[in-house]
């Protein structure tokens, strides 16, 4: 079996659909997956800290509604929804941009448990307008599928190693099939093809050039 096959058989499921928060045009990026384990154990892992940096990142604060949280090196907000173990929500802030996530549980059989994630945006960007919700949605493909996926089956992933993975062969024969996932769920959600597929394209192609190379255009340019 080659990387692209492997690599199509790994990606969540994706949805992109338009509406208004607050009188503000937003689009609800969601990934959705079924993982090994029961609810509950699926739920520590997502909200325990000392568990989701085995799979995730480092995370301090209060983990209750209305408490503060900060993910090391990434995004911090409040958590301002909580029902064990079914489903949480929080902000997401990050670089001055605030959105919204939201987790939710279910079972999906015996020792199964699908989640999905809703990350809501603002679409009045120009992050958004020149990539899309790829550049919401892969972080997510990538924590999912070789963080937790790896971690619920009983691994702990090399965190050095994961953040060069996109990089690699089969990284990024990964990376690119999830943009172009993203681009039909786009088009489905009634964005236009051209501007679906170039806004993937961009953000696949940001995940899988090497830091030097990057920082080598943004000189050029």
């Amino acid at each position: 079996m080659n990387n692209e096959r492997m690599s199509n058989a790994q990606i969540p499921q994706h949805t992109v659909r338009h509406t208004t928060r607050d009188g503000v045009d937003v689009a609800i990026v969601e990934v959705r997956r079924t993982y090994p384990g029961e609810v509950a154990d699926v739920w520590e892992a997502f909200t325990n800290p000392e568990r989701l940096p085995r799979w995730f990142l480092p995370v301090t604060g209060d983990l209750r509604p209305g408490g503060q949280y900060q993910l090391e090196g990434n995004a911090g907000g409040s958590v301002t929804h909580c029902d064990p173990p079914h489903s949480f929500s929080v902000t997401w802030e990050l670089m001055g941009f605030v959105s919204w996530v939201t987790v939710d549980l279910t079972t999906a059989g015996p020792d199964r448990t699908t989640v999905t994630l809703a990350h809501t945006v603002d679409t009045d960007s120009d992050h958004w307008r020149q990539f899309g919700p790829a550049a919401v949605g892969i972080g997510w493909d990538l924590a999912w599928v070789r963080g937790l996926q790896p971690f619920l089956r009983g691994n702990v992933p090399d965190s050095q190693a994961e953040q060069m993975w996109p990089l690699s062969s089969e990284g990024t024969a990964f990376v690119r099939a999830c943009a172009d996932s993203w681009a039909e769920a786009e088009i489905a959600g009634g964005g236009d093809p051209q501007t679906a597929r170039e806004r993937s394209a961009a953000t696949a192609a940001f995940y899988t050039t090497p830091p030097a190379e990057q920082a080598d255009r943004t000189e050029e340019s």
